[in-house]
């Protein structure tokens, strides 16, 4: 009979961080992220690609997410520290790996806010002014830099209020759609009209699927908080699914509102989707649900603009970006300097392509993550197996980071030539800064 008490959590284990998140905390974070700006911008897109079935890509791009987010959850309780899939990829294939997924986070973050500003400056303004959107987007940017530079603390509280805000106004739509389909001025037959004249149903539901993902995504921004989560080995798969099947709830029952309440060709035409339900439906002024969007939208781009530069800040503080761009004011204590230079990307993303450019950029470079962080999964199984979990850790089933895998390739097979045009030259110049790193860090360590 064995007397060894029992194992003892590792040493590194320990975090200066508080553990402060319980799960349902920790569940309000996630689905705040995930639930978001993009489908008030991006059901038109998905209907121009997928025809009146809305919600068929919704669906497959939430399953899709599910996959990944399985790999994230083993992940992160199997590794419970900030890092995220750049810490994961450095442990599964070393320091380059864990640059290049590091550096795909930070441009796809640049690329959203650009994608976000595009869309502020759309039908939704259109309500209450018309201006050019490339100059709307360039002064929105400004106003949200220097939101940014203010500080964190008035970032958030303002987070705080959009958000519930922003899902208000996607209840309401839906509240809305269900009204006009109960007095019979819908069209539910849309809803089975999937494909276009341009292809047929399998590469409508692909293609849609792409830009649906975007409405997903922001899950995988919250493994770097399952270091101040009391219980992530509990908690962290528990609310991350719970706020995915959420997330996933509220979009279906938008997209199959929005199909059915709106024509669509209508629906695909314009920048502003959801205000074509609530005009269809009518009873509430359509500048009111304008100024919900536009808060959405304008929340979605300062959350992740936030993110941006307080990565692009952490890189160059570490020696893996310029160092200029570690510098803060000193009053505020705000990463001016990055906050300057993710604005200034963002306006020229948001002034050289449209929104579904944008979308579809984010995506496929988030699908490199995903890829990585898939991959990972498998290769530390072998490699690490326990990990630092003394106490056991989530785990996927087997095939679910293989399908997650999949899922990446099979995706990024739909993106179009333009978009991977732009992402190529985002992957090179990750590579590149990335073998200067290594090449500096080399130096020093034979110093």
């Amino acid at each position: 009979m064995s007397t060894a008490s029992p194992p003892q959590p590792p040493a590194s284990t320990d975090t200066p961080l508080k553990r402060a998140l319980t799960t349902p905390l920790l569940y309000f974070f996630i689905l705040g992220d995930t639930l978001g700006a993009g489908v008030y911008v991006l059901v038109g897109e998905i209907a121009a690609d997928a025809g009146g079935a809305v919600w068929a890509p919704l669906l497959l791009a939430l399953g899709l997410a599910l996959l990944t987010a399985a790999s994230y959850a083993e992940l992160a309780t199997k590794y419970p520290r900030a890092g995220g899939a750049s810490h994961y990829a450095t442990r599964a294939y070393g320091p380059f790996a864990g640059f290049v997924t590091g550096f795909c986070m930070l441009a796809a973050g640049i690329v959203s806010v650009g994608a976000l500003a595009r869309g502020f400056g759309g039908d939704y303004l259109a309500e209450f002014v018309t201006l050019p959107v490339a100059l709307v987007a360039v002064v929105f940017l400004l106003v949200l830099a220097l939101v940014n530079a203010r500080g964190i603390q008035e970032s958030t509280r303002a987070n705080v209020v959009a958000t519930v805000i922003e899902v208000g106004g996607l209840l309401l739509v839906v509240g809305l759609g269900a009204w006009l389909l109960l007095r019979g001025d819908g069209d539910l037959s849309r809803l089975g009209r999937l494909g276009t004249p341009e292809q047929g149903a399998a590469a409508a539901l692909l293609s849609g699927a792409v830009l649906a993902f975007y409405s997903f995504v922001g899950f995988e921004t919250s493994v770097n908080v399952a270091e101040e989560t009391r219980d992530p080995r509990r908690s962290y798969p528990r609310a991350l699914f719970g706020a995915l099947a959420t997330a996933g709830v509220v979009y279906l029952l938008v997209g199959v509102v929005a199909s059915a309440s709106v024509p669509t060709e209508r629906l695909a035409g314009s920048s502003g989707p959801l205000l074509e339900v609530v005009r269809a439906a009518g009873g509430v002024p359509g500048w009111l649900f304008g100024a919900i969007a536009l808060v959405a939208v304008a929340n979605g781009a300062l959350l992740t603009g936030i993110m941006s530069s307080r990565l692009a800040y952490g890189m160059a503080r570490d020696g893996l970006l310029p160092p200029v761009l570690a510098r803060v004011l000193p009053v505020r204590r705000t990463p001016w300097a990055a906050i300057a230079a993710t604005t200034v990307l963002s306006m020229l993303l948001a002034v050289t392509g449209s929104v579904a450019t944008l979308a579809s950029t984010l995506v496929l470079l988030l699908l490199v993550v995903f890829l990585v962080v898939n991959t990972a999964v498998l290769v530390l199984r072998r490699n690490d197996p326990r990990g630092e979990s003394a106490v056991g850790h989530f785990r996927a089933p087997a095939a679910v980071p293989v399908l997650g895998a999949a899922s990446c390739v099979v995706l990024a097979t739909q993106v179009e030539g333009e978009v991977w045009a732009r992402g190529g030259v985002v992957l090179t110049a990750g590579a590149v800064l990335a073998a200067f790193a290594a090449l500096r860090n080399r130096r020093r360590a034979t110093a």
